[in-house]
């Protein structure tokens, strides 16, 4: 799946949560531009921040990655 596709759905459910960028970037311990960045797909997410999303979101994986 592609990166572009991967950051909407994440941004998706991260405003389904109730998260701001700012917010999510905190709970995930990264950068607000890193957020940024994955949720534009300029940056592909890695296996360890991928989890992390999943488990800040309370969501599977497999719901983020799904095509």
């Amino acid at each position: 799946m592609d990166s572009k596709r991967i950051g909407r759905r994440i941004k998706a459910f991260r405003k389904l949560k109730g998260y701001t960028q700012i917010d999510f970037a905190k709970a995930l311990n990264v950068s607000i531009s890193q957020i940024g960045n994955v949720e534009r797909g300029t940056k592909p997410v890695t296996d360890e921040l991928m989890n992390q999303i999943s488990e800040v979101l309370d969501i599977p994986r497999e719901e983020i990655t799904m095509e």
